[in-house]
Order: structure tokens, then C-alpha cells, then sequence
């Protein structure tokens, strides 16, 4: 799998980034991102990130409560992060 040093990288950044920390918000540029709609996307926010992990060429992103989000960063592209307001 020639994307795994790509995807290590992105979660040896994230967990320095993320970890511990509340999602203030969440948006998606692109409805065909999104692949489940129960729970809704919204219920993340609010929720601390507890953990991060590789799932093949994915990046979970797991939250309080046993929520999750499951990104493939082919598809999604880069993360992107923006101050409030």
C-alpha cells in the first residue's frame, strides 16, 4: 500500500492537533463526501476527539459517546483547518 507512509504522516500531525480536543464545527464542501446520514454529522459537534486511527486508506477520527468519523483522504482530499468566525 504505497499511500501508508501518507497516511502515518497525517495521523502523526493529527493526534498532536486533535487529540483531547472539542469539535467546534464541521463542514463538508461536498454532499457526496458524506455516506451515512444516522447519526446526523452533527452530532459530533461539540464532542472531544478520545482517539485517531488507520483503517486501510481511511482516517478514523473517533469522539465521545462511541461516535465516529471515517475519512479516505483520496477521496476527501486534504484537511483543511480554519480559525472561528
Amino acid at each position: 500500500m504505497p499511500e501508508l507512509p501518507d497516511i502515518e504522516l497525517y495521523l502523526h500531525v493529527l493526534r498532536k492537533r486533535v487529540l483531547g480536543a472539542t469539535l467546534a464545527g464541521i463542514r463538508l464542501k461536498s454532499a457526496f463526501l458524506l455516506r451515512s446520514v444516522e447519526p446526523p454529522l452533527s452530532a459530533v459537534q461539540g464532542k472531544r476527539v478520545i482517539g485517531l486511527e488507520r483503517l486501510g486508506k481511511r482516517v478514523v477520527f473517533a469522539f465521545e459517546d462511541e461516535l465516529f468519523i471515517v475519512v479516505h483522504l483520496m477521496v476527501a482530499g486534504r484537511f483543511q483547518w480554519k480559525e472561528r468566525g
